[in-house]
């Protein structure tokens, strides 16, 4: 039933910004915006965390101001998915400007494929209208959403705007290198680690972890690799291209460790320059604090602390010891260091 309701929602709020006269939509979208950071819920208080580690110099009230354009930002993204399918062709065309678009289209038009690694950053749907709007069809892969119903519209809404678009899945990547293989256009989305299993990575001089996927496709076919980076213009959107080498030498597993360290540091730059584009509401950096059990004169914790210091880390360091040295044993403390003794021997 809830989750009929939400697609119900969803359709009819699609339905109504898609009727409504375009300035009248955006500002609906803008007022929504104000409204949401203010409730300050747990999407804005994650936003604004991660915004404070692109900019840790901001003042407080300054950070504020970031916050609620990065706000506004996002939902200018939604209003403009609800509202692309009625642009024209020409207006798609000429809502987007590029730099270094020949690493992309060059490429295409030499008959080489390419795969293109983005942040969530700007609006990258638009970014492949545009593209399938030069005739370079694009494949892509969406995260599975529920309901199913809303995530099939999805599924139709990029189709029509001629997406090829993959469910994210165990098949998925094999689908990928195939199309690598057929020198087809890849775009991916990869500031987001969604399987558990990515690559850890120094991002804003903290740890995370982002998806292998464009790198793995990259060294395992050869298929050339870049980055984008959207941000908004008043008018629409700008298109950033860098390349992103693959290093031939080392194993495969440190090849496609630094190609995403790369990338990494490619995302970095741009939502440093643009961090009020850059919609990321959920967690990506490993957090969790420092902990030393015997302390001793705690000289593991000040360097750990030095090292969280000149990184800007929020991190805690938590010291644990009696400082008055250990109770002597009793049979009980025997008792249980014999069990854990002999566990091993057991199991």
């Amino acid at each position: 039933m809830m989750d009929r309701m939400t697609a119900a929602t969803y359709f009819t709020g699609w339905w109504i910004v898609r009727t409504l006269p375009e300035k009248s939509a955006y500002k609906l979208f803008a007022v929504i915006a104000d409204f949401v950071f203010r409730r300050n819920g747990k999407s804005v208080q994650r936003l604004r965390k991660n915004l404070s580690r692109t900019q840790p110099h901001l003042e407080p009230a300054a950070l504020e101001n970031l916050t609620q354009e990065a706000m506004r930002s996002y939902m200018r993204y939604w209003c403009d998915t609800f509202r692309i399918q009625s642009w024209s062709k020409e207006r798609i065309l000429n809502s987007v400007t590029v730099s270094n678009g020949n690493l992309l289209i060059g490429r295409i038009e030499s008959g080489d494929g390419v795969v293109v690694a983005l942040p969530h950053s700007g609006n990258w749907d638009l970014a492949g209208a545009y593209f399938c709007a030069l005739d370079i069809p694009l494949v892509t892969v969406a995260e599975r959403l529920k309901p199913e119903a809303l995530f099939q519209r999805f599924l139709e809404h990029r189709t029509r705007m001629g997406f090829e678009v993959l469910a994210l899945d165990n098949r998925s990547f094999a689908t990928l290198m195939k199309r690598a293989r057929e020198k087809r256009l890849i775009a991916l989305v990869a500031d987001r680690d969604l399987s558990r299993g990515g690559i850890d990575v120094t991002f804003f001089g903290a740890p995370a972890r982002m998806p292998a996927g464009p790198a793995l496709l990259a060294v395992k076919t050869g298929i050339p690799l870049i980055v984008a980076h959207v941000s908004y213009t008043p008018h629409g959107i700008h298109i950033d291209f860098h390349d992103v080498p693959v290093p031939t030498v080392g194993s495969e597993d440190e090849r496609i460790a630094k190609t995403v360290q790369r990338c990494a540091e490619l995302f970095e730059e741009g939502i440093r320059e643009h961090p009020e584009d850059w919609h990321m509401l959920q967690r990506i950096w490993i957090d969790g604090d420092f902990v030393e059990c015997g302390v001793w004169r705690g000289g593991n914790a000040i360097v750990a602390a030095e090292i969280f210091k000149l990184y800007n880390s929020n991190k805690k360091v938590w010291l644990f010891d009696t400082f008055k040295g250990m109770t002597p044993p009793t049979d009980n403390d025997f008792y249980h260091s014999n069990v854990v003794f002999l566990l091993p021997h057991l199991l």
